[in-house]
């Protein structure tokens, strides 16, 4: 039987990575790269990465953790604070996550990346394979445009989680998406 092809998968957090996972390790062998600078407090930041990493024990996949650079996040949305989700700020966020992912995916002998950002109902599909394909074109990699949120993939993440108990927020991880 032939080796299945590496892909990366970057995280946003445990429960958003159930569905992708086990969705593309029916054809990949998936890693998962953790990368979110964004998320605010310092605390839920710890919270949801002990989270992914309690998936990635019991799930037994393999995962690497980016760096917490709120700082370089920070200086990445200045000046689109008061941008509303799905906009600017979300765009300048998800394109500096895709990027870093795409840089270790480079740097690590992957040839394919993904998200599992599309999974959320608060994302817009259409802008994450925008920049999926922006970066796709200056790295030379494949980005693949899945769209998670089918077939009931956000239901079906909300029901892992249960079974799972994994912690599930209440908000996308900024600071700014914490206003309603």
């Amino acid at each position: 039987m032939p080796q299945k092809e590496k892909l990366l998968l970057h995280a946003c957090c445990a429960p958003c990575t159930t569905v992708p996972y086990q969705r593309l390790s029916e054809q990949f062998h998936v890693d998962v790269f953790y990368y979110n600078p964004n998320i605010y407090p310092e605390k839920e930041y710890v919270l949801r990465t002990q989270e992914i990493m309690r998936l990635a024990k019991r799930w037994d996949f393999h995962i690497e953790l980016g760096l917490y650079e709120t700082d370089v996040w920070s200086k990445r949305i200045q000046g689109f604070e008061d941008e509303p989700e799905r906009g600017a700020r979300c765009e300048r966020c998800i394109r500096m996550r895709l990027k870093k992912t795409a840089q270790f995916a480079k740097e690590h002998g992957y040839r394919i990346f993904t998200s599992t950002l599309s999974l959320s109902p608060l994302k817009s599909i259409r802008m994450i394979h925008r920049v999926g394909e922006e970066i796709e074109n200056q790295t030379e990699l494949t980005f693949l445009k899945a769209d998670f949120k089918k077939k009931d993939g956000f239901k079906q993440s909300v029901e892992i989680s249960k079974i799972e108990r994994l912690y599930r927020q209440d908000y996308c991880g900024c600071v700014y998406s914490q206003r309603k």
